[in-house]
């Protein structure tokens, strides 16, 4: 009885390979930290060599931003999703803000908060970091503008509306490494409060249509 040739392993092509290499990433980013990603750590996740990862980002740092850029705009694009782009602004704002808001981004918040620390030391990072946060910022401001285009908000400053609530934003993710967290009935509202207030809206109208 003759043995059957080993099955011969299917190559993938290169833009998927890199795609699944950053993909996994991005997951050990947002379960782990960022400092545990490295070219062993995801070839072992993938079951392949350190240098096939290595041959795609020959560098770890490179990895290590990617990964946190590949997070990043998937949280953009799940908080204001394009889907949504024909809704009308108060009710895409709401909808951003209740997302934030009701606990199901605090790996986000965390990985936010690992990448801002981390950045310190390495330049790829902090570039990646500064660029998502434009990205983001930019995006918030744009949706407030046309809110105030639109009649639907009051401010003569949306970027200064859409800082306002990005920074209570990041203020309220660096609590999400507590065990315990502090908690006060203010604390879950408190980013919709102050997007209300700034833009002139009656207490309590976001979180109704979020």
């Amino acid at each position: 009885m003759t043995s059957s040739p080993p099955p011969t392993r299917i190559r993938k092509p290169p833009e998927e390979r890199r795609a699944e290499i950053v993909r996994i990433a991005a997951r050990i980013a947002l379960e782990e930290g960022l400092e545990r990603i490295t070219l062993r750590r995801v070839a072992d996740e993938l079951g392949v060599r350190p240098g096939l990862i290595g041959h795609y980002f020959p560098a770890a740092d490179d990895l290590v931003s990617e990964s946190f850029t590949h997070a990043a705009t998937k949280e953009r694009a799940s908080l204001l999703p394009g889907e949504e782009a024909g809704l009308a602004p108060i009710d895409r704002l709401a909808r951003f803000l209740t997302r934030l808001t009701d606990g199901d981004y605090a790996d986000l918040s965390r990985l936010w908060l690992n990448a801002r620390h981390v950045s310190r030391f390495k330049t790829g990072l902090r570039a990646a970091v500064r660029a998502q946060e434009e990205l983001t910022r930019d995006a918030l401001a744009t949706l407030i503008d046309e809110g105030v285009r639109r009649g639907e908000f009051t401010t003569e400053d949306p970027l200064g509306v859409a800082l306002h609530i990005l920074v209570n934003i990041d203020g309220l993710g660096a609590y999400t490494n507590d065990d315990v967290p502090f908690d006060h009935p203010a604390l879950r509202d408190m980013t919709i409060t102050t997007a209300e207030r700034l833009l002139d809206l009656p207490v309590g109208t976001l979180r109704a249509r979020g």
